[in-house]
C-alpha cells in the first residue's frame, strides 16, 4: 500500500475499467443517492463523473460489532456498480473483517497499518451497535473491549459513518431489556463528526454519496437533527408511496391475501409504519430491481430507519399518524351483507318507483331538436361540462 493515493480516474485507467462503465456509475449514484458535489440537480453523469474522477480514491476502515453483517451483505448485492467496481475502483477499502482475507495477528497488522497510512484522513464506517456494559464481557476484539477499540480508531479517522441502524442508534441489541447496554456511534464518539445511515439495511449507495462527497469536496453532506444526510432521509416512505392514493381514497387492506391486499390496497391497517418512517426505501430499491423493498412486495414497512419503532413497536401494530389527515371513513374490504326485509324492500320500490316516474316525467319535458334550434340558432350550440358554449 502506498501512501499518496491514485485519484478514481487514474486507478480505474490503471484496472481496465471502461469510462463508459464510470459514467455508469455516476449515473446511478444521481439517481439511487444524488450526490450534490456543489453541481445543480441537473448536471449530467458526465459533468459528476469529471469531479468524481479527479478526487483521490479515499481510504475506508470497516469495523464491526454487534451485527449480522447484513450491511456489509447489502454492499456486496449492488449490481450497478458490482461489488468489484465499488470497493477496489472507488473507494479504497482497507480494512474489512469480513472481506478480506488475513485474520489473526496478520489483520491486525492490516489494521494498523491502514490507520498509520491514513492517519486523520481516512472514513471510518462502523456496522453494529456498540456495547457499553461490563466492558469485554460482551465482545472482545484482539483482547481489547468492543468500547476501547472503537474509540482508538475513531479518534484517529477524519469522519465516521454508522452503517445501519444498529450502528446508528442501538437497533436491534438495544430493543427490550438490552442487557450489553447497546447503543449508537454518535452516543461515543461525541467530538468526531458522525453519519448516520439507519436502515436494515440501509441502501449501500448512501454510503458510496456520502464517501465520494467528502472525498471530493472535503466536507460531509447536510444532516438533519438525527445526523441522517437530508438526500435520503428528508421525507417519509409515506410522501412517496405507490399504494398513497389508496390510502388517500380510504381503501385498505385488512387481511394479507384479501381482495384489497390482491389489489395494491393501503397496507397501514396491516401496521405499514410508512407515515412516521423517514427513508428512500420507495423510491430507490434495492438491487436496482423495480418493486425489491417491503411494501413493493406486500409486506408493511416496520419502521427500521426510526429509534422507539423499528425493533420496539409490533410489526402489525398501527403507528400513530403525525401530520397526516387520514380518510373520515376506514372502509372494510368485503362489507357484511344482511337479509333485506319486506317492508324495506316495499320501500326500496317505492324509492325506485318515484325516481323512475320523475324520469320519465323529465324526458318528456325536454326540448326537441327542433325546439333547440328555432331558440339557440343550432343543434351544436349547447352547454359544455365546462360551463363552455360552442360544438364539440
Amino acid at each position: 500500500m502506498r501512501n499518496e493515493k491514485p485519484t478514481i480516474s487514474e486507478h480505474l485507467k490503471e484496472a481496465g475499467v471502461s469510462r463508459r462503465n464510470f459514467i455508469q456509475l455516476c449515473t446511478t449514484l444521481m439517481i439511487a443517492a444524488p450526490v450534490h458535489l456543489s453541481l445543480t440537480r441537473k448536471a449530467s453523469a458526465w459533468e459528476v463523473a469529471k469531479v468524481v474522477g479527479k478526487a483521490k480514491r479515499p481510504s475506508v476502515v470497516w469495523l464491526h460489532f454487534q451485527d449480522c453483517t447484513g450491511c456489509s451483505e447489502t454492499l456486496l448485492r449492488t449490481s450497478r456498480p458490482d461489488v468489484a467496481d465499488l470497493i477496489l475502483n472507488v473507494i479504497s477499502l482497507d480494512y474489512h473483517e469480513t472481506l478480506m482475507a488475513a485474520s489473526g495477528y496478520q489483520a491486525e497488522a492490516a489494521l494498523k497499518q491502514a490507520i498509520d497510512e491514513n492517519l486523520g484522513k481516512f472514513v471510518l464506517v462502523v456496522e453494529g451497535s456498540i456495547p457499553t456494559k461490563d466492558q469485554g464481557q460482551y465482545m472482545k476484539l484482539a483482547g481489547r473491549p468492543a468500547l476501547q477499540v472503537l474509540k482508538e480508531v475513531g479518534q484517529k479517522a477524519a469522519a465516521v459513518v454508522a452503517m445501519g441502524s444498529c450502528a446508528s442508534w442501538g437497533g436491534v441489541p438495544s430493543a427490550g431489556a438490552n442487557p450489553t447496554g447497546a447503543t449508537g456511534v454518535d452516543s461515543i464518539l461525541t467530538e468526531k463528526p458522525v453519519v448516520n445511515l439507519p436502515g436494515c439495511p440501509p441502501n449501500p449507495y448512501n454510503l458510496l454519496a456520502v464517501v465520494l462527497e467528502y472525498a471530493t469536496m472535503g466536507r460531509l453532506p447536510a444532516l438533519d437533527e438525527k445526523n441522517r444526510p437530508k438526500f435520503a432521509y428528508d421525507r417519509v416512505i409515506h410522501d412517496h408511496c405507490p399504494r398513497r392514493a389508496h390510502f388517500d381514497a380510504g381503501r385498505f387492506a385488512r387481511e394479507f391475501g384479501d381482495e384489497g391486499h390482491r389489489q395494491g390496497w393501503c397496507l397501514y391497517r396491516l401496521g405499514c409504519k410508512g407515515p412516521v418512517t423517514h427513508a428512500a426505501c420507495s423510491t430507490r430499491h434495492f438491487n436496482e430491481v423495480p418493486d425489491v423493498w417491503p411494501i413493493g412486495i406486500g409486506s408493511p414497512c416496520v419502521g427500521c430507519t426510526e429509534k422507539g419503532i423499528a425493533f420496539n413497536m409490533p410489526i402489525f401494530q398501527t403507528a400513530e399518524l403525525r401530520g397526516i389527515t387520514p380518510p373520515e371513513a376506514l372502509p372494510l374490504i368485503n362489507t357484511p351483507i344482511g337479509k333485506v326485509g319486506p317492508i324495506a324492500a316495499g320501500m326500496v320500490g317505492a324509492i325506485a318507483g318515484g325516481i323512475g316516474g320523475a324520469a320519465l316525467m323529465a324526458s318528456r319535458r325536454l326540448p326537441t331538436g327542433k325546439e333547440v334550434s328555432a331558440t339557440k340558432g343550432s343543434p351544436d350550440d349547447h352547454t359544455k361540462p365546462d360551463g363552455k358554449t360552442g360544438g364539440d
